[in-house]
This record gives C-alpha cells, sequence and structure tokens, in this order.
C-alpha cells in the first residue's frame, strides 16, 4: 500500500470511529444538503457544512444515487460530522445532485394558472410525461439551444427525489417515500412539444433540457413543502413568482397516482409543474435566445443559473 492510500484509510477509518460514537439526538439533529461536484462525468459526491462550505463525502459513499438515497443510506450520511469531512477550497463546478438518476418523471399543468396560460383547462389527474436523463446537467451548466429550435422556454419546477421503492403507494404513506427535494429548470421546446404530433417528451428531453440541483436538501430539512416560494427572472426581469401552495396535485396525490403505473425507485426524480409565468403565456409570447440569462430558484432549495448558448 502506498503512503498516500495509507492515510487515506487511516482518514475513512478515524471518520467512521467518530461516526459510531455518535448519539442518536445528535444524528436526529443533523440536516443535511447533498451535491455532487467535479467535471462532467467526474463529479464525486459531497456534502455542504454549517458555513455552506463543500466538504468531500468520497470516503463515505461513491455518489448521491440509488441505495444512498433509502432511509437507511441517509441515516448513514447523517451520522457523519461534515467537519471531519476533507474541504473543498477551489470553485469547482457543480453537478446534478443526483447521480444516476433511474426514471425521470414530470408532471404538466399542475398550476390552474399555468394551465389557463398555455390555453388548457385544468387536467382532472396529472399529466405524466418523461424527461430523458441525457438532458440532465448541473444547475449552473449552459443551457444549448438545439439545433431548428425557435420556441424554447423557462419552467422552474420543484423536484421531488424518491428515496424509498414502492408501488400501489397510499396517499398517507407517500412521503415517506422522499428522500429529498431540489430545483429543476424543465427547459421546454415549444415547437418540439406541441406543433410536431406525438407526445410532449421530445420538446422536453433535449440535452442540457435538465438542470438539477444545487443540492438535494433532505426530506427531514424542509417542513413545508407544499408552502414554498418559487421563482424565475430571465436577464434580471422576474417572470415566474408563485408557490407551491398553489398545486393543483399535492406531492403526495403525485406520488400515489405515479405509482399506480410504475415502481418508484431510490434515485428516480419527479418534477411536479410549473406556476404561470412561462414565455408561452406571455402577450405576445417570448422565448429564450442565445444570450439569455436565466436565474430561479426555490425557497429553502437554492438557486441556479444558467447562459443560453446556440446550437453546437
Amino acid at each position: 500500500m502506498q503512503p498516500a492510500d495509507a492515510l487515506q484509510c487511516r482518514a475513512a477509518e478515524v471518520i467512521k470511529a467518530r461516526v459510531d460514537r455518535r448519539s442518536a439526538a445528535e444524528q436526529e439533529k443533523m440536516q443535511m444538503k447533498l451535491l455532487r461536484f467535479g467535471a462532467v462525468g467526474q463529479e464525486r459526491p459531497g456534502i455542504l457544512d454549517d458555513a455552506g462550505r463543500i466538504r468531500d463525502l468520497s470516503s463515505i459513499v461513491d455518489d448521491i444515487a440509488g441505495d444512498v438515497l433509502t432511509p437507511e443510506g441517509l441515516a448513514r450520511l447523517r451520522a457523519v460530522d461534515p467537519a471531519d469531512l476533507p474541504l473543498i477550497e477551489e470553485d469547482v463546478r457543480l453537478g446534478a445532485c443526483v447521480g444516476r438518476i433511474g426514471k425521470f418523471v414530470c408532471i404538466g399543468l399542475n398550476y390552474i394558472d399555468h394551465a389557463r396560460e398555455s390555453g388548457m383547462e385544468p387536467p382532472a389527474e396529472p399529466v405524466v410525461f418523461n424527461k430523458w436523463t441525457s438532458a440532465v446537467v448541473g444547475p449552473n451548466d449552459d443551457i444549448v439551444q438545439p439545433r431548428g429550435s425557435d420556441r424554447m422556454d423557462w419552467e422552474v419546477e420543484l423536484g421531488v427525489v424518491i428515496g424509498k421503492a414502492g408501488a400501489y403507494i397510499a396517499e398517507e404513506d407517500a412521503l415517506d417515500h422522499v428522500a429529498g427535494y431540489c430545483v429543476v429548470h424543465d427547459v421546454s421546446e415549444r415547437s418540439f412539444q406541441f406543433d410536431r404530433g406525438g407526445t410532449w417528451d421530445k420538446g422536453k428531453g433535449c440535452d442540457t433540457f435538465g438542470p438539477t440541483g444545487p443540492w438535494l436538501v433532505t426530506a427531514d430539512e424542509v417542513p413545508d413543502i407544499a408552502n414554498a416560494a418559487i421563482w424565475l427572472e430571465v436577464d434580471g426581469e422576474r417572470h415566474q413568482n408563485g408557490t407551491t401552495a398553489d398545486m393543483i396535485f399535492t406531492v403526495p396525490q403525485i406520488i400515489a397516482h405515479l405509482s399506480q403505473f410504475m415502481s418508484l425507485k431510490p434515485g428516480d426524480v419527479i418534477s411536479t409543474g410549473t406556476p404561470a409565468g412561462v414565455g408561452l403565456g406571455l402577450k405576445p409570447p417570448r422565448y429564450l435566445r442565445p444570450g439569455h440569462e436565466v436565474r430561479l430558484g426555490i425557497d429553502g432549495l437554492g438557486e441556479q443559473r444558467q447562459r443560453v448558448v446556440a446550437p453546437q
């Protein structure tokens, strides 16, 4: 074993020993913001400390994904004192806060005002479509305009990350299946979505159309997700300014509904719809163009910033 490897192993042993000594009460008080940092395709797991600095979780888990998001996996992370972990001092890129996403399921028309601004009636049950996982990028990565696009639109959404597997989940049990919450930008190309027939998916799943993060905030840290401010602005102009209290279908209702048609697994992400104020609904409509800068966020879950760039 090389000296550096020995030191790393020893550091991991020290951290484990300190974790084992922590009381259940101390662990219960630990609240977590989990993230992934590093170059594209080389992201490492991280956690924010009390000062908002990134700490490296690589000695504890290999990624913020899959079984790490289960109740047992989160309990293990909750037992870790971030102060014992290596500090990431340099300015690093943030990746999507969940790695190896299994399913990225989206809910459409879930705010009454947004349904009406889109010229549609509020739905009687959740409108379900998919965003391809190849669309997922970091919260501050560029949005690349697809070739042939002329109606690229913005949508800030609450993301729900599944932590406990289940099917046919009762509404009253639904929140037990949630690992945490995050900000999602459901970038949409309206001409692909509406004008060319078929499903909405092809207007939702283009590369870079799924900025996710900056971090996953564990469910225990979000006591009132049903009443969180949600907003988006383009070039400093506020367009969306809503609250999750205006959802037609609540998070528990959405989880229960989806689980009637598919098993939900740890690491699945559900994007729960957007409030009014999208470009499609403006008079006249306005859309994203190269050079635009987008900023969006949800209270308690952080902010994203993206630059729109021309097709590559």
